[in-house]
């Protein structure tokens, strides 16, 4: 038995990130860039207003006020995603709109807001003149051609995580496409004559076929694309048929098989597919967890056989697959958010592994408390439902007692 440090070190060390692929860019969110991207044009591409009101010259305006307002002529007007026809003259205006392009000679542009334009209107006085009520200096509410982005400039970078404000960064840049790393597919295979189908009336002796279900939900979480291959039975044929489908995958995950019952054959069939570098973690839920390699020699799959029961199979997940499918993504943090939390209740370990105790977490007065979410068997799987973080009790801690302090690994990380 090797402690989880061990086995998440051994899946890691032989999952690699995958080649790149190029998609549209709004397919591409959450996944990583592949490359660097310089851009080609300038942002904004001319000099503009960031304000509606008038285009002058800063030097104009001086001794201007509300008391003793200055009148500028109206020459012309410049609208977003046009260009001035004009140049502005001395001691002249141009009525501008946010995002238009700065008329030559023009270095500011005065605000609506710091005009008489207004009561000008409602007073139906001559539109072509207008009165400044303030000076105001030399680039104000003006936004400079490249100020955003230069031309030629390193925009973002290889191995950047492609947020909302990226792909609209590329979006900016004209890119209709990027590189991106490509997502991992997962093939997940559920084992045991005793699991049905979901869309299947339920007989006696069967329960339904949920992890199936909850692994492929958390291989979409976490980015990767799912393929179910249903449920392979208790038999060396059902197995190997159902695990055939599976090579042409970056992973396999089964779940159920890997203990020591008689019935618990999938790590018998995959070492004989492949190799096993280990079945069983210091943990609790979740001892029993296969890793190994099978395939061919052109192609080997790496496969992660978590346990059946249902709580243990998500908290296997969440430890090691979730790493290994961040990192085939390219993704440089394969770590959940960890916090101190006041437990709330008293933890056993009578055992000496680690202990992964399901918890509702809350913030109270500046502290978080951790509570139970009930009973802790690994096959109430509403504990899971319930809880937005994991109670870690390290091997060597023999009881935590209500009041103490304990690292919780959160799995819906929220401040509010």
């Amino acid at each position: 038995m090797i402690s989880v440090e061990e086995a998440l070190e051994k899946i890691l060390g032989y999952v690699q990130v995958l080649e790149p692929e190029e998609k549209p860019i709004l397919s591409c969110l959450g996944q990583v860039l592949a490359e660097d991207v310089y851009s080609t044009i300038d942002i904004p591409p001319l000099d503009n207003s960031a304000m509606d009101g008038f285009a002058v010259r800063a030097e104009d305006t001086y001794g201007a006020s509300k008391s003793s307002p200055k009148g500028f002529p109206v020459i012309g007007e410049v609208a977003a995603g046009s260009m001035p026809d004009k140049e502005l003259e001395l001691g002249t205006a141009i009525r501008i709109m946010t995002g238009a392009p700065l008329p030559k000679g023009a270095d500011a542009v005065v605000q609506f807001e710091d005009t008489d334009e207004v009561t000008r209107k409602a007073s139906g006085e001559d539109s072509c003149l207008i009165g400044i009520l303030r000076q105001v200096e030399r680039g104000l509410n003006v936004r400079c051609k490249g100020e955003d982005i230069a031309k030629g400039a390193l925009i973002l970078r290889r191995r950047t995580m492609l947020r909302p404000s990226e792909i609209g960064v590329l979006a900016s840049l004209g890119c209709p496409t990027a590189l991106v790393i490509r997502r991992p597919i997962v093939s997940v295979l559920a084992t045991g004559d005793e699991l049905i189908d979901i869309a299947q009336p339920l007989p006696p002796g069967k329960i339904y076929n949920s992890n199936t279900y909850t692994i492929a939900a958390e291989v979409l979480h976490y980015g990767g694309i799912p393929k179910i291959l249903g449920i392979g039975r208790d038999s060396v044929q059902s197995l190997n048929e159902k695990i055939g489908e599976g090579l042409d995958s970056d992973m396999l995950i089964t779940s159920g098989g890997v203990s020591l019952g008689d019935y618990d054959i999938v790590k018998d069939v995959l070492a004989k597919r492949g190799e096993i570098a280990f079945w069983m973690v210091c943990m609790k839920p979740g001892k029993p967890l296969a890793f190994g390699v099978i395939g061919s020699r052109e192609k080997k799959v790496p496969h992660l056989g978590l346990p059946g029961n249902p709580v243990s199979s998500m908290v296997t997940f969440e430890q090691f697959a979730r790493p290994a499918i961040l990192k085939m993504m390219g993704k440089k943090n394969l770590t959940k958010p960890t916090i101190q939390a006041v437990i709330e209740d008293d933890i056993r370990n009578t055992d000496g592994r680690r202990i992964y105790a399901r918890a509702i977490v809350t913030k109270q007065s500046g502290q978080y408390h951790a509570s139970l979410t009930g009973p802790q068997g690994s096959g109430i799987l509403t504990s899971m439902a319930k809880a937005n973080g994991l109670v870690v009790i390290p091997e060597n801690i023999g009881r935590v007692k209500a009041g103490d302090i304990v690292q919780v690994q959160m799995l819906d990380w929220s401040e509010e």
